[in-house]
């Protein structure tokens, strides 16, 4: 049987313990205190986007098949490719898949509005141009693509198609926007884009921005 002198001492032992314990427990940091414009001011604020400029509004190019002319793909500069199959009432991005978003031309045959060419890079120069890789072309109207080559072209302004044969494709590449590059000039393929040739080329510092096929 434990005596009660014996519980006493054992709780006087005790309390130095809890008392140093206490003693050693940081305090706990003061609450901040509210800035007085906060319930004023700073509440009321919503965030938005003040840049940089990744603007996609820039509409570089469009193409529509002359038979059936409510079918129209529009190409915004940084922002992917539009499609429209009711005369522009309502659009679809078609391009959103790919790995870039600048396009700087856009092609579709005369023969088939399934078939469409995509010249990637804006071409504009500017301080908020992007770049593109190359050329993509889509043989559903826009649902898949296939990347062609022509990689470091960068900016393709410009790609028509033969009217007389949808395999037979030129391309003008205006290469970087800042510096110079030896894949500037004009390019073209004859077996859909499996291969390319250089057709005019004028040196590292001139590119190609323009292209225009004579009717007959």
């Amino acid at each position: 049987m434990i005596r009660p002198l014996h519980l006493l001492a054992s709780a006087c032992l005790l309390a130095p313990g809890l008392l140093a314990a206490q003693r050693r427990a940081p305090a706990p940091a003061p609450a901040p205190a509210a800035h007085p414009l906060d319930t004023l001011v700073y509440r009321g604020l919503k965030f938005r986007a003040v840049g940089p400029s990744t603007m996609g509004g820039r509409m570089s190019a469009f193409a529509v098949r002359d038979a059936r002319p409510s079918v129209i793909f529009a190409a915004a500069g940084t922002g992917g490719l539009f499609k429209t199959t009711n005369n522009g009432t309502t659009w679809s991005a078609v391009f959103e898949d790919q790995p870039v978003a600048s396009i700087g031309a856009v092609a579709v045959s005369q023969r088939d509005s399934n078939l469409v060419w995509v010249g990637t890079g804006e071409g504009n120069g500017r301080n908020s141009s992007s770049w593109g890789n190359g050329v993509y072309r889509s043989t559903d109207g826009g649902g898949k693509w296939t990347h062609l080559g022509l990689d470091n072209t960068r900016d393709i302004p410009a790609l028509v198609i033969d009217p007389r044969t949808d395999s037979t494709v030129w391309v003008a590449a205006l290469g970087h926007l800042w510096g110079k590059n030896p894949e500037r000039g004009v390019y073209k393929t004859t077996d859909g884009g499996k291969t390319w040739t250089a057709v005019l080329q004028l040196g590292d510092s001139v590119g190609a921005i323009d292209l225009v096929l004579d009717p007959g």
